[in-house]
């Protein structure tokens, strides 16, 4: 998923640099989404897995 959420951004980058600002903006708010659900699915892994090991 944050690869995803890369290759859109460097899509997003390209699309601003050829003037197409519409799909640009669109693209980088997708993988604004996609970054922020990945870190919220980090997040609960990292803790489930720190709650889980015995101490």
């Amino acid at each position: 998923m944050l690869n995803l959420a890369v290759f859109l951004l460097l899509l997003a980058l390209v699309f601003a640099v050829l003037g197409f600002t519409g799909i640009a903006a669109s693209f980088a708010g997708v993988a604004k989404i996609l970054f922020v659900v990945f870190l919220v699915l980090f997040l609960i892994s990292a803790i489930s897995g720190a709650v889980r090991r015995p101490s």
